[in-house]
């Protein structure tokens, strides 16, 4: 079968305005717990869109770790790419898929950094494998080979031989606050469900529906 041939037919039941909460936040919510529920893989993983100074944009899958009124947070080292850009340009758009509902939402909004205390916060919550990997990673630059990064987490190892091991000073997290939020929902014919939500001036939200 050739790509042009490859597709399948959603079947899913519908998305319909007199479903949805009047608050993005709420709704999304609501979709991520029917992910989780239904043990979909990596459920929290969500597609992130940067741009840099150039005007090239560049996307990367990063997992959603908080989730609250304010908006979506995420965590990883400020000097890789996606920081730099962000540095640059506080904007993003992040997209989960969750194709086994046949379900998308895509989000943009103005990026900010969380706290020192909130990314400690997160920070030891992590496997002390994956604080170790904080510290050993120069994320995003070129390394000569993988054992460059096996030599650095040995160092690692043996500087933090317990569990006291703190977050590294360009680590941390961001915080997306959405303007935008898209709720699709797949449907026979391609004649997909799209509600939108816009954040307006007070804070509200207006929803409109969106041509498939």
């Amino acid at each position: 079968m050739s790509l042009a041939e490859l597709r399948r037919e959603y079947t899913q039941s519908g998305l319909h305005e007199r479903d949805l909460d009047r608050d993005p936040m709420r709704q999304f919510q609501r979709w991520l717990h029917e992910a989780m529920k239904t043990e979909l893989p990596e459920a929290n993983a969500m597609t992130l869109a940067t741009v840099g100074t150039d005007g090239q944009p560049s996307t990367r899958t990063v997992l959603l770790k908080a989730l609250d009124a304010r908006g979506f947070s995420f965590f990883t080292n400020y000097d890789s790419r996606k920081g730099r850009e962000l540095e640059a340009n506080p904007r993003a758009a992040i997209t989960f898929a969750w194709l086994q509902l046949e379900r998308q939402v895509n989000i943009e909004g103005r990026v900010a950094k969380l706290t020192r205390e909130e990314s400690t916060a997160y920070f030891n919550l992590r496997p002390r494998g994956s604080r170790l990997g904080a510290w050993a990673s120069q994320q995003s630059e070129i390394i000569a080979s993988r054992d460059v990064l096996e030599a650095r987490m040995a160092q690692l190892e043996s500087r933090y031989p317990g569990d006291d091991i703190p977050p590294p000073p360009n680590w941390g997290g961001y915080l997306l606050v959405p303007a935008r939020v898209e709720f699709w929902q797949g449907r026979p014919s391609r004649l997909h469900d799209r509600l939108l939500y816009c954040r307006q001036s007070d804070d509200s939200w207006t929803i409109q529906r969106l041509s498939p």
